[in-house]
């Protein structure tokens, strides 16, 4: 047999021993991510200050999930522009799984409505994972204020026109929205004070610095409960079953005021679908755990889990509601 005739029949040998491996499909990169997902440490990032609501659930979660996926979850606290200065470092990471943002009503929904100029795209650049917790926010006031209700505090902010003035956890937050609402529906004008965080911003009132606070309840719960601050109303439509006494602004004198707090997990936008999915099960299970449930509804929130998809929906439907909001306010960046 000539070289010729050699070289073709081990070209035929080798084409037949390899075609049953063509036939068999190779694992996707996505499948082989989900499969060996994780095999190192993941970071949850708080666009906020440690100590405020989104930075309380956010270790709540962190804790538990580390559990569930056999790797730690470290937060990673990165406070500053109203949450854009997180949700940005979130954005431009690498879709792997390994970086997560626990994004708020802020970062998602008005804050490109409010500041000149966006580091994201909160319509392109995330991918939704699950809803964590829905909590009201309060209005708060300190011992120094000589107001018990929201009526006696309308009727000082009208008899004082621009001398008062509220904290919030971030400009263009659901905090300082529920204060833009109650000015817009009650025809009075208090000045706005933003903070990078709760923590700072109830330091202050409590220091006299501010008259009032808007804040997610879950972070100004303790304070309450203590005694230091009072709780004149709750924004959502129900009174929270945490301050069953703490009527809501609707019921005090502003009918059809509504503001609803969230907090959510989301993932830079190309995160495989497999690994979303995994991530969203995983917390879903957690939120459903009653160790986990009790504690996030004795903060006064109440538990998500939801899909991605359904996620995805409530950002699309306060991205309509709040916009023409802040349109009308013309609430702008400080």
């Amino acid at each position: 047999m000539n070289r010729r005739a050699t070289l073709r029949l081990a070209a035929l040998a080798c084409a037949a021993l390899c075609a049953p491996l063509a036939l068999t499909a190779l694992p996707t990169s996505a499948a082989y991510a989900a499969e060996a997902y994780p095999s190192r440490p993941i970071r949850l990032v708080v666009p906020f200050t440690p100590g405020g609501t989104t930075d309380i659930l956010a270790r709540l979660v962190a804790l538990k999930l580390g559990e569930a996926l056999g790797q730690t979850v470290v937060v990673d606290n990165r406070p500053g522009a109203g949450g854009n200065i997180g949700a940005e470092a979130v954005a431009k990471a690498a879709p792997d799984g390994y970086t997560l943002l626990m994004g708020t009503l802020g970062t998602q929904v008005t804050n490109q409505f409010i500041y000149a100029r966006m580091p994201y795209d909160s319509g392109k650049d995330f991918a939704p994972v699950t809803l964590v917790a829905n909590s009201p926010n309060v209005l708060l006031t300190n011992a120094t204020l000589p107001v018990k209700s929201v009526a006696e505090l309308i009727a000082l902010a009208k008899q004082q026109p621009g001398k008062l003035n509220y904290a919030s956890t971030s400009t263009g937050g659901s905090p300082h929205l529920s204060g833009e609402l109650l000015d817009s529906m009650a025809g009075v004008k208090m000045q706005h004070v933003p903070y990078k965080g709760a923590a700072p911003a109830m330091t202050d009132l409590l220091a006299g610095q501010v008259n009032l606070m808007y804040d997610n309840l879950p972070s100004a719960l303790a304070q309450i409960q203590a005694g230091k601050v009072r709780a004149l109303a709750v924004t959502t439509p129900q009174r929270a079953p945490v301050l069953p006494d703490v009527p809501t602004v609707a019921e005090s004198g502003l009918p059809g005021y509504v503001v609803n707090s969230w907090f959510g997990l989301l993932a830079p936008a190309g995160t495989p679908a497999a690994l979303v999915a995994r991530i969203q099960q995983a917390v879903a299970r957690i939120l459903a755990t009653p160790e986990v449930r009790q504690r996030v509804e004795q903060l006064g929130a109440v538990p998500g889990g939801d899909t991605p998809a359904a996620f995805a929906a409530v950002i699309r439907a306060d991205t309509e509601k709040w916009s023409r909001v802040i349109k009308n306010a013309g609430i702008q960046a400080q």
